[in-house]
């Protein structure tokens, strides 16, 4: 089969001679259709982000590069293995939740899989993944997609899992005030999950035109951009003279995380989404001024997983507009990974035909 496989920073390769994955009794297999790259697939493209090393082996998958990529995605079942028979047929559309656990430790028996001491993703760090022909998935991750749910769409449940859980983590309360740094995909998404939370303002932080457009039709009362605007006043000034109640950070940059904690009013709440390939330097008294707080949202849960398809099902959430490209495998790199490196300006979510040659 082929299968897209990572060796090494900007080495990607199209394989077409890798063996189909065998479906064992507890997994289902997929023939994926549509598969999204995020930022984690561009960090792993560029440096080698969350790729397991050659020296070090990934502990639950016992892989190393080179692994197959690809963990947004959706795609239709072909085998299912005697332990899934009842809960899936062959031609069920699907998604998947990609992350890879030990089910052992204690997050995982406290039921908070995403913080896994051994914490891995299917895509990144070995097991398959969605830019390949089949792939063989634990039953338990694979969720269906309802009948009015295009497979393109069904792609993007991962990444507004992402943004579900963090806008969990927030508890946004109707008529609160949200500022948003960042506006790639999953600030985009968050923009969307907000929306159903009823806020009074969504105020969105975005330097890229295309991306501050986007934030607008997607339902962002007000659009900032920190080249022409000073954030952290006009936050303030929209909201009540003393900032809004939360801040959401997806742009996991020095300066938005700063942002963020001096933009909020008193008492009010910082999540942060974005990863980080490098430590920083944080001024802590701009939380300890006004007793503010902050918090993480790493990824997300069978739940939130479930929450999306519902949203997307009965028409809650429409997020078709952030897809900016399509795409094939054999062009995924110049189409897809540099096409999103070298002109961010122009794009959101590049999705991959996983079905065309």
């Amino acid at each position: 089969m082929r299968a897209l496989r990572y060796y090494g920073p900007e080495d990607v390769r199209l394989k077409h001679d890798l063996p189909e994955p065998e479906c064992l009794p507890h997994q289902v297999k997929i023939k994926p259709s549509w598969c999204g790259i995020c930022g984690s697939d561009l960090n792993a493209y560029k440096y080698g982000a969350g790729i397991p090393f050659k020296d070090t082996p990934h502990p639950l998958t016992g892989e190393t590069w080179p692994v197959t990529l690809g963990h947004e995605f959706s795609g239709d079942v072909v085998q299912v293995g005697s332990q899934a028979v009842g809960s899936f047929s062959v031609g069920d559309r699907v998604v998947v939740l990609p992350i890879l656990c030990c089910g052992q430790c204690i997050p995982c028996r406290d039921g908070i899989e995403n913080c896994c001491t051994s914490l891995g993703f299917l895509g990144l760090m070995g097991g398959g993944g969605g830019l390949s022909d089949f792939v063989a998935v634990d039953a338990q991750y694979v969720f269906k997609l309802p009948d009015n749910v295009p497979s393109d769409i069904g792609a993007l449940v991962e990444p507004l899992a992402v943004a579900w859980h963090a806008v969990s983590k927030a508890h946004i309360a109707a008529h609160d005030d949200v500022v948003i740094m960042g506006a790639g995909p999953i600030g985009l998404a968050t923009i969307e999950c907000i929306k159903l939370r009823k806020p009074r303002n969504i105020i969105a932080v975005e330097i890229s035109l295309e991306r501050k457009r986007l934030a607008a039709i997607l339902g962002a009362t007000v659009v900032l951009d920190p080249r022409e605007d000073d954030v952290v006043a006009r936050c303030k000034e929209c909201c009540d003279g003393v900032g809004p109640k939360v801040a959401i950070d997806c742009a996991g940059a020095a300066s938005s995380i700063q942002t963020a904690c001096q933009a909020i009013r008193p008492q009010g709440r910082v999540v942060n989404v974005a990863s980080w390939q490098q430590a920083i330097p944080f001024d802590f008294n701009s939380l300890l001024i006004g007793e503010k707080t902050i918090t993480a949202a790493l990824s997300y849960s069978k739940e939130d997983f479930e929450n999306v398809i519902k949203a997307m099902g009965d028409g809650s959430i429409h997020v078709g507009n952030m897809i900016t490209r399509k795409t094939t495998m054999p062009r995924v790199v110049e189409e897809g990974f540099q096409a999103l490196l070298q002109e961010k300006e122009k794009h959101v979510k590049i999705l991959v035909d996983v079905r065309l040659a």
